[in-house]
């Protein structure tokens, strides 16, 4: 079983040691590929003096594009699982086997960690909380079935989810949209409840210009998505 830690990251040299050394302490036998997603700082020379992978892009794509060559890569040195996990230092490595675990029992093609799948202590922003809600109410209704955390970026993809999302991936804000397409290839998604701590280092981009542009992005893709073909 080949399993790829997909690392996408810009200008996270102040979080991306501690990530690093935790994936490597918890998960040894998994490769690591960190996807530098055009990043002005030491984010690929980091990654690279301890001993990673690096994927450089030659300017900033954003998350949809730093993945989308993520699961490429996944693709074409045939990986069984490919892991999301943020260079921020929000999740943790030794809750991984969770999001696995659905996959290799054959119960799902794509595990979600969910901050909000039990009660717990995170607590996100007003204004990123409402996004959450919000898009986890559409995706409930277009999915079928219960979604709390439709933003999270801590995500396990099969073999299946691997190949499609490397034809198909979408470029901007692509965590809720993303669902909406697995959805329509007949992709299963489940929830696994797992701990998020507060980013360790840099700042978020979500501001509330950016909150209200990212709700009606996402709405008017949503909306595409829903009537075009999927491959």
């Amino acid at each position: 079983m080949k399993v790829l830690i997909i690392v996408p990251a810009f200008n996270e040299e102040e979080s991306l040691p501690e990530v690093l050394r935790d994936l490597r302490e918890n998960m040894p036998s998994a490769e690591v590929l960190v996807v530098n997603d055009g990043s002005r700082d030491a984010t690929a020379r980091i990654a690279r003096e301890m001993g990673l992978k690096v994927l450089d892009l030659p300017f900033n794509l954003g998350i949809g594009g730093a993945m989308q060559a993520g699961y490429l890569y996944a693709e074409q040195n045939a990986y069984d699982i490919a892991v999301q996990f943020d260079g921020d230092g929000q999740h943790l490595a030794e809750e991984i086997h969770k999001l696995v675990q659905p996959l290799l029992a054959g119960t799902a093609d794509i595990a979600i960690g969910s901050r909000f799948l039990i009660h717990g202590t995170y607590r996100p922003p007003v204004l990123r909380m409402l996004g959450i809600t919000f898009f986890s109410f559409i995706l409930s209704r277009i999915l079928g079935t219960t979604v709390t955390d439709s933003t999270s970026g801590f995500r396990a993809a099969n073999r299946r989810v691997i190949e499609f999302f490397a034809r198909t991936y979408p470029e901007d804000y692509p965590e809720v949209e993303a669902l909406v397409l697995l959805h329509k290839a007949e992709l299963r998604m489940t929830e696994v409840s797992v701990t998020m701590r507060e980013r360790t280092g840099g700042r978020s981009s979500i501001t509330i210009l950016r909150s209200v542009y990212y709700v009606i992005k996402v709405l008017l893709a949503i909306f595409i998505d829903l009537i075009k073909k999927v491959r």
